[in-house]
């Protein structure tokens, strides 16, 4: 991609006061805000493909056959073309799609070839001779299928036949139950002592309860807690490099919650570094897992308010009492369908009377020992949550504190058994740090300007890529504010024009800072039709801006 760095000017635009969350009194920005488009260097997807697998058959593996496919029997006399064989390889190309390697070796005559993929699609191919065919095919639900390759050579009146095993690379969420996983407080599935610094706990994910062996990916809400200095947290899939991106940052005395999507690795665990100069307490709660079989595709969408106890949206107005949970229906309300397994949000407390900290659960459930956001009095703090839907299409929230809080909740997405998007792992990687002059993407260097926005493109050449699992955080904050993540509507030929239109300014939140601070949370990204994701400074002072990448999801592109 060759898009240049821009700035773009447009009207002014209602916007939310800095500091406190959409849907508060308003005042109109004094000038357009800034925005820079900046040009993508490297591909996220050529990273994937270190999880893409090849399958092989060999030729030996050839069964030979009469012309109506009976196998011969022993001593019966070969037909014609006694070497008629095909060898058989299936690389991964995508989440759901495949490429298949078929080397024939024939005598010099016509030959029909027949691809009967597994999932009741076959293709017919004509041959002829010792020839290589490359069938590619795009499956509509991710799984394991047997590939089978018949080869028919009617003049030598022979038919062989070859089959090779496959699993998509894509994945699909199963939700779990909010289920702890790790307490190094109370020594659960580890020794009871603080995770040293520079240093990993090790969460054991494959065949925990009802969690398979093979899972590919695990979905967390990780806690770092009783901490003396400042660090970050990065979770990683054991057995792999750790690499250059954090998930979680923390300073001295708190107690900072963040959701991870991150690989697992080939022993079923996931790590959890310590980047600190002193010891900390974890805590690991799961809420989902991805396995490479027809589950719950995810639906990304632009982020939409479910919840707001300051007006009354969703549920009772005022703030939530202390040690009291409150529902609110999910499926069947603004875009999300009814069906939905499970669902994404970013839930926001602001406004609390102590610290304490929510609980978000299926609706009918019960309680379960987890945390999604922990809190101090006073503090506006959000947190993402991918949460099980209940029964009956909703969710509840819990507020465990002793005093009142308000509620925001916006939904990102939804997982269900309809839903195409297949999970994409990554090995965590930086996409962008505006205080890096050399970072993996140009035009992103020095913070963003109060009230603009960063126009980052993804995958703009990619239709099948509906959304992405990204690690933002904010540092070297100059003041107060508050991160909006929304899909750009212009293509990166209207910026490299001069014609891109100025989006409206996003109404949710993803994260809350105050100045001087360092802040992350996981975000979930639609880049809506054009692969471009903006990142919003919603704040009146300038900012920076880092994000790490740890996925994607990708649907099916079928060809007729």
């Amino acid at each position: 991609m060759r898009s240049r760095r821009l700035v773009v000017s447009a009207a002014a635009i209602v916007a939310a006061v800095v500091g406190v969350l959409p849907g508060t009194a308003q005042a109109a920005d004094p000038s357009a805000p800034a925005v820079r488009q900046v040009t993508k260097q490297s591909d996220p997807k050529k990273v994937g493909a270190s999880h893409f697998r090849t399958f092989t058959s060999g030729a030996d593996k050839s069964v030979r056959k009469g012309p109506s496919g009976v196998a011969r029997a022993a001593g019966v006399a070969a037909a014609g073309n006694p070497d008629l064989q095909v060898a058989l390889s299936a690389t991964n190309t995508g989440a759901h799609s495949l490429q298949l390697w078929a080397d024939v070796t024939s005598a010099d005559a016509a030959l029909e070839v027949t691809v009967s993929w597994g999932d009741g699609k076959v293709d017919k191919l004509a041959a002829s001779g010792s020839t290589q065919l490359l069938p590619l095919h795009t499956y509509a639900e991710v799984g394991e299928y047997t590939i089978k390759v018949g080869v028919n050579d009617v003049a030598n009146n022979v038919h062989i036949e070859n089959e090779v095993a496959v699993v998509t690379s894509g994945s699909e969420f199963t939700p779990y139950e909010p289920t702890r996983l790790l307490d190094t407080r109370e020594g659960f599935r580890a020794p009871k002592a603080k995770v040293a610094p520079y240093s990993s706990a090790r969460v054991k994910i494959g065949g925990y309860g009802t969690i398979p062996a093979g899972v590919q990916a695990v979905v967390l809400n990780v806690t770092v807690t009783n901490t003396t200095s400042a660090g970050h947290i990065t979770a990683f899939d054991t057995g792999n490099q750790r690499p250059n991106a954090s998930n979680i940052n923390f300073e001295p005395g708190q107690t900072v919650p963040n959701l991870v999507v991150v690989p697992v690795g080939n022993d079923g665990s996931v790590d959890l570094y310590n980047g600190g100069w002193e010891s900390v307490d974890l805590i690991a709660d799961i809420t989902g897992y991805f396995m490479p079989k027809a589950a719950n595709g995810y639906t990304p969408m632009d982020p939409t308010r479910f919840v707001d106890t300051r007006e009354g949206l969703g549920t009772n107005k005022g703030q939530v009492p202390g040690q009291t949970s409150f529902g609110t229906q999910i499926a069947g309300l603004r875009g999300v369908p009814q069906g939905v397994k499970a669902v994404a949000l970013n839930v926001t407390v602001t406004g609390p009377k102590e610290a304490g900290h929510l609980i978000v659960y299926p609706g009918g459930g019960k309680i379960p020992l987890a945390s999604n956001v922990n809190f101090t009095a006073g503090q506006t703090v959000a947190n993402s949550v991918i949460v099980p839907v209940g029964a009956d299409g909703s969710i509840n929230i819990r507020n465990n504190a002793w005093a009142g809080a308000d509620v925001v909740v916006d939904v990102v997405g939804y997982y269900s058994p309809a839903g195409k998007g297949a999970f994409m792992p990554l090995s965590p990687m930086r996409w962008l740090d505006t205080r890096d002059p050399e970072g993996a993407i140009s035009g992103a260097f020095g913070p963003i300007a109060g009230r603009g926005y960063l126009a980052v493109p993804f995958f703009p050449e990619d239709g099948a890529v509906s959304a992405y699992v990204l690690n933002t955080t904010v540092t070297n904050t100059a003041g107060g504010g508050f991160l909006s993540v929304a899909p750009d509507p212009n293509t990166v030929e209207q910026y490299e024009k001069g014609t891109a239109v100025t989006p409206a300014r996003p109404g949710a939140s993803t994260l809350n800072w105050t100045k001087g601070k360092t802040v992350p949370n996981l975000v979930q990204a639609s880049g809506g039709q054009n692969g471009i994701v903006d990142f919003w400074n919603q704040g009146w002072e300038k900012t920076d801006l880092v994000v790490d990448i740890s996925g994607y999801y990708e649907n099916p592109v079928i060809n007729p």
